[in-house]
C-alpha cells in the first residue's frame, strides 16, 4: 500500500511539474506569436525614425523623443507610473555639412567625403589645407614625432579587423585612437585629424562616433573628422604616388553649454516582491547624421514592446518591471550615470538588467554578466528558446553604461543579435528606417519580454 502511495505521488509531482513546464512554454509561445502578429514596435519605429529623426543629446529631436515616448508608454495600461528623471549633458551641435577635397597639384581636386566627429571644435572659417601624414596607430604617429606631425594632417587609416567575426571586436580595436587621437596628434602640432571610418564595407558614408580631447586647453585642440572607406582607399593610395598632396578640411560644428535633459522611465509595481527590480531598457538618443533606427531606435521600441506583450498575455510580474531609456549614450554616458547614483542611493535591488543595443537584426541570445550560480540557473532555461532559434547564452562584459549598475544587480544582461551588417549602419547617414527588417524587429522584442518572463515567473535563487 505504501508504495502504491509513492508511486502515485511520484506520478502527480511529475504531472504538476509537467503543466508547469507547459505552462512556460505557452506563455512563451503566445509572447512571440503575439509580437509576430500584434505587435507595435515597427510602427513605433517607424514615427521615431521618421517623425523624429536623428536624437543626439542636447537636440530639439531628442526633447521630442522624450515627450513621446513618455505618452506611448502611459499607453500602456499596465504601467503604474511613469516620470522623467532629469540629467544634465553636453550639446554638440554639427552645424552646416562638411567639406573635403584631395589636392594633387594646384587647381587639381577630388572631393571627398567626411563628417565631423562629435565633440570636435570647427577648422577656421576658411578652411584647412596642409599635407598628410598616414599612420595606422597612435604609437606610429608618437614614433614619426613632431618633427614630421607639425603642420600636417594626420591621417589614422586603421581598417576593423575583417577576420573577427565578431564585428563588435572588430569595432572596439579602433575605437580607442579614435577617442584620443586628435589630442595625441596635437601634442606634435598637427592641424586637424582624419580617421578612417568605423565600417566592414567599403563605401561613401562616413561614420560618426565620439572623441575627446581629454585635458588639452581649448586653445591647443585641433578638427577631427571621419572619412568614409571608399575615400581613404583613395586618399592612402594617392598619397604612396604623390607624399606631397595635399587635404583640405572645413566643418563648423560648435559646443555649448550643458543642457537639460531626461531619461524616461515607466514601471509596473510587482504583485508580491515590489522592492525587487527587473530592468529593461536602452538608451534613447542617437546621432544625428541619419534617424538613429537601428542605434538605438530598435532598443528603444523592443523595451517598450517587451513590457507592453507581457500585458497583453495578461501576465501579472511577481517583481517590479521597470522600463529605463536612457539620455546620452553616445557623448557622454551621463543617463545610466545618473540612474546608477539613484539605484545607489536608494539601496535599490537588482534581479535583471537587461538591455537593447546592437540593432534590430535577427535576435542569437544573450550575454551574461554575473556569477556561476546564477549563470548555471539561467542556462537551464535555453530549451525554451530553442523553438525560435536562440541559442546564444554566454557569460561577457555588458556595454559601459550598464556596467555601472553591476554592484546593484544580480544579474547584468545584453540581447545579441546577428551582427555582420551592424556596422555598415552605426552612426551613419543611412542609419533610417527603411534598414529595418519588421520580423527581426519583432522577434527581438519577444526574445527580451520571454527572458524577463522567466526571470520574473522562475526566478534565480
Amino acid at each position: 500500500m505504501r508504495e502504491r502511495l509513492l508511486i502515485l505521488s511520484l506520478i502527480f509531482f511529475q504531472f504538476i511539474g509537467a503543466q508547469k513546464i507547459s505552462s512556460v512554454e505557452d506563455n512563451i509561445r503566445d509572447i512571440y506569436v503575439k509580437s509576430l502578429t500584434e505587435g507595435k514596435s515597427y510602427s513605433w519605429l517607424e514615427h521615431l525614425s521618421k517623425n523624429i529623426g536623428g536624437r543626439l543629446s542636447g537636440s530639439l529631436n531628442a526633447q521630442r523623443a522624450i515627450d513621446w515616448i513618455k505618452d506611448e508608454l502611459n499607453n500602456i495600461t499596465a504601467l503604474d507610473s511613469v516620470w522623467l528623471q532629469p540629467v544634465m549633458v553636453p550639446k554638440w551641435v554639427r552645424g552646416t555639412f562638411e567639406y573635403a577635397n584631395i589636392e594633387s597639384s594646384p587647381g587639381n581636386t577630388i572631393n571627398v567625403n567626411v563628417c565631423s566627429l562629435g565633440g570636435s571644435i570647427a577648422t577656421p572659417t576658411g578652411g584647412i589645407r596642409a599635407n598628410v601624414v598616414e599612420v595606422e596607430s597612435i604609437e606610429e604617429l608618437e614614433s614619426l614625432g613632431k618633427k614630421n606631425i607639425n603642420g600636417k594632417i594626420v591621417f589614422f587609416n586603421r581598417p576593423m579587423q575583417s577576420g573577427l567575426v565578431n564585428t563588435f571586436k572588430a569595432y572596439d580595436g579602433g575605437l580607442g585612437q579614435q577617442y584620443i587621437g586628435a589630442a595625441h596628434a596635437a601634442k606634435y602640432g598637427a592641424l586637424a585629424v582624419l580617421f578612417r571610418s568605423m565600417n566592414l564595407r567599403l563605401d561613401d558614408h562616413p561614420h560618426t562616433g565620439e572623441m575627446s580631447y581629454g585635458s588639452l586647453p581649448i586653445s591647443k585642440r585641433i578638427p577631427a573628422a571621419s572619412i568614409s572607406t571608399n575615400d581613404s582607399e583613395l586618399l592612402s593610395s594617392m598619397i604612396s604616388l604623390n607624399p606631397h598632396l595635399r587635404f583640405f578640411l572645413r566643418q563648423d560644428c560648435k559646443n555649448y553649454p550643458e543642457v537639460k535633459s531626461y531619461n524616461v522611465i515607466g514601471q509596473i509595481k510587482g504583485t508580491e516582491f515590489p522592492d525587487k527590480i527587473i530592468f529593461i531598457g536602452a538608451h534613447l538618443d542617437s546621432w544625428d547624421l541619419g534617424e538613429g533606427a537601428h542605434d538605438n531606435g530598435a532598443g528603444v521600441v523592443q523595451s517598450m514592446e517587451a513590457t507592453r506583450l507581457l500585458n497583453i498575455i495578461n501576465y501579472k510580474p511577481k517583481n517590479t518591471l521597470r522600463v529605463v531609456l536612457f539620455m546620452n549614450e553616445e557623448n557622454g554616458g551621463r543617463g545610466a550615470k545618473v540612474y546608477s547614483e539613484s539605484v545607489s542611493k536608494k539601496r535599490e535591488k537588482h534581479l535583471m538588467v537587461l538591455e537593447s543595443d546592437s540593432g534590430a537584426f535577427s535576435p542569437r541570445g544573450f550575454i551574461f554578466d554575473t556569477n556561476d550560480k546564477y549563470f548555471e540557473r539561467i542556462l537551464k532555461w535555453k530549451p525554451f528558446f530553442e523553438p525560435y532559434y536562440i541559442h546564444l547564452f554566454r557569460r561577457g562584459e555588458i556595454g559601459a553604461n550598464l556596467r555601472l549598475l553591476k554592484k546593484d544587480a544580480l544579474v547584468l544582461s545584453g540581447l545579441k543579435t546577428d551582427s555582420q551588417r551592424y556596422f555598415i549602419h552605426h552612426h551613419s547617414e543611412i542609419d533610417t528606417f527603411e534598414a529595418i527588417n519588421k520580423r527581426e524587429l519583432e522577434l527581438g522584442a519577444a526574445t527580451m519580454a520571454a527572458l524577463i518572463f522567466l526571470t520574473d515567473h522562475i526566478g534565480f535563487e
